[in-house]
Order: C-alpha cells, then sequence, then structure tokens
C-alpha cells in the first residue's frame, strides 16, 4: 500500500506524494518513533541533561553512602534539602575539594563551621560541619583536603552536608559524581514484511 489521494478508502487532503511511493507501514514508523522521542523525558526536559562533569570528583573517600538526598523545595523559601548528607566514617575524616577552585569563605554560619569552594563559571560548592586551616583566597586541587567533619548535623551518624550552587540556585550534587543521564528504553520495532506484488 502506498501513499496517494487515497489510502484504506479514505481521501487524502492535499496532493499526492510525487515520484517514490511510501509505504504506509514505514510512515508509521516513523510517526511511532517522533511519538516515543517526543514523550520521552529527555525530550520533556528541552535539553539533555550533561553527562557529569569529567573534572569532579567524590568529596570523601571512600565513595560514601549517601544519607539524605538532594530534595529541593517548590520555591526558593520553602523547605527542602538543598544538597546531600554523606556518611563519614568517623567524627575528623577528611572532606577534600571535588573540583578545583578558590576558597570564597571558612567561618561559622549560625552554629556549623563551613568551607565554600568557588569552583568558577558560578559553581560554588560547600560543606558542613567542616572545620578548616584554609584561608579565605586559598587555591585548592581537585582532591585536596579542605579540613575535618565536626560532629552535629546528622545526630549520631558523622555525616557531610554538601551543596552545589549555580548563582542563587541549588543543585543536585550528585549530578556532578554521578551519570544522571535517563535512561531510556526503546521498543523493538520489527522490520516490515514486503507485500506480495500484484
Amino acid at each position: 500500500m502506498t501513499i496517494g489521494p487515497e489510502v484504506a478508502g479514505h481521501e487524502m487532503p492535499g496532493p499526492a506524494i510525487t515520484g517514490r511511493s511510501v509505504p504506509v507501514r514505514t510512515v508509521a514508523r516513523a510517526l511511532l518513533w517522533a511519538i516515543i522521542l517526543a514523550l520521552s523525558p529527555v525530550a520533556a526536559a528541552g535539553v539533555p541533561p550533561p553527562a557529569r562533569p569529567a573534572d569532579w570528583r567524590w568529596p570523601l573517600d571512600p565513595r560514601p553512602a549517601v544519607l539524605r538526598p538532594f530534595d529541593p523545595p517548590a520555591r526558593p523559601w520553602l523547605s527542602g534539602h538543598r544538597g546531600v548528607d554523606l556518611r563519614v566514617a568517623y567524627d575528623g575524616a577528611p572532606v577534600t575539594s571535588p573540583a578545583p577552585g578558590t576558597v570564597s569563605f571558612v567561618g561559622v554560619v549560625v552554629d556549623r563551621a563551613v568551607i565554600t569552594v568557588d569552583h568558577g563559571n558560578g559553581l560554588r560548592s560547600s560543606f558542613e560541619p567542616v572545620e578548616s586551616g584554609l584561608a579565605t583566597g586559598a587555591a585548592v586541587a581537585a582532591g585536596e583536603v579542605l579540613g575535618g567533619v565536626r560532629s552535629g548535623h546528622c545526630g549520631r551518624d558523622p555525616c557531610v552536608h554538601w551543596s552545589v550552587r549555580r548563582g542563587e540556585e541549588y543543585l543536585n550534587p550528585m549530578a556532578f559524581v554521578m551519570d544522571q543521564r535517563p535512561s531510556v528504553l526503546l521498543p523493538v520495532v520489527p522490520e516490515p514484511v514486503p507485500e506480495p506484488h500484484r
């Protein structure tokens, strides 16, 4: 069957496709793929999420368990979890810079020791509670020790809170150390069987 002025007894609007005729199954397959791709999470976001940056690494070694995941609020003024809580082996465990940068803040916020590293391009990582001997303006390499974890953030479990911001927007730190792109499973569409010539 081919696309022309009439398909399956129904009139097609407009002129017939001229030149080589296109089998209906080919058109149906193309439409199916277009619908699948249009409804995929990647298309819904408009732009596919980037792969994790190659120069970022975990701020703890070995790779820690995530005690509390990133859970941003719907609005900036609402409650939420603007970073991740990572399990540490012991109080005083070293926290390292996840990427190269410059220390932009070392001090106490409310009652917790905090260190912030500016990684450039508007990206900043903050860690708490981390006591550090570094000074504001110090250059740090990826993997360089920033300080030691202090107790108090996760109750009895020693942990560190890690947040990443671009400007004033909080981002999921896991996207910088893990590939967060969605897996998209596409259906297997069998090849069409050619119709016998009449």
